[in-house]
């Protein structure tokens, strides 16, 4: 309904709304930031300390439909991810030595797969989980990827890290993206714990060159 709605678990009604310029594809906070994923690609960040006010509108940096949206720990920008299997890096103001840059992922030779979650753990590090049922854990900072999970039978839906960041979950299940013709009725749902020791998601540092 291209409505942001804003809720007090104590009232029946919202405390809160905002138009949008488009439907809501996906959206997360991280301490006074907002960020919002629409079609058309519009990307809309808000503060939301106190009354929430619109800090930003852009048009993602990817070229496909947005399907997921995650906020940097530290609240300087943002990663989405697209149905074309790739994430942008984005920072919502200048930051000293870091640029926007975008890449590849959750890809199988020519066979393209949606990106379908994005978290981030407090080590500032994230991960992704797409339709190719693969977990990907990734340092932004040193565009490095830092572990890959062998592939599930099925896509992975959702994800997320606890939040001392010890424990990372996700889901497993079909995302529709083939349609209805594609689903198996009876196929049981699931949902992993995997324990996340620091040395899986700690930045590693960049990679020094070849002598």
């Amino acid at each position: 309904d291209k409505q942001l709605k804003f809720w007090d678990a104590r009232q029946p009604t919202p405390v809160g709304q905002i138009e949008l310029p488009e439907r809501v594809y996906d959206l997360d906070v991280r301490g006074n930031l907002l960020v919002v994923a629409c079609a058309g690609r519009h990307i809309i960040s808000y503060n939301v300390q106190q009354q929430p006010r619109e800090h930003s509108r852009k048009e993602s940096p990817l070229k496909y439909q947005s399907r997921c949206i995650a906020a940097f720990p530290d609240m300087t920008g943002f990663a989405v991810g697209s149905i074309e299997g790739r994430v942008g890096i984005h920072y919502l103001e200048k930051v000293p030595n870091k640029d926007a840059f975008a890449f590849k992922c959750h890809r199988q030779d020519s066979n393209v797969h949606s990106v379908n979650s994005i978290c981030f753990h407090n080590f500032g590090t994230f991960a992704t989980v797409g339709g190719d049922g693969v977990v990907n854990f990734w340092d932004k900072d040193n565009k490095q990827r830092l572990k890959t999970f062998p592939a599930t039978q099925k896509t992975i839906t959702a994800a997320q890290f606890n939040a001392q960041g010890n424990m990372f979950a996700y889901a497993a299940s079909y995302d529709w993206s083939k349609g209805s013709s594609f689903y198996a009725p009876g196929t049981p749902n699931e949902i992993f714990i995997h324990h996340t020791p620091e040395d899986e998601i700690k930045p590693k540092g960049k990679k020094s060159g070849r002598k």
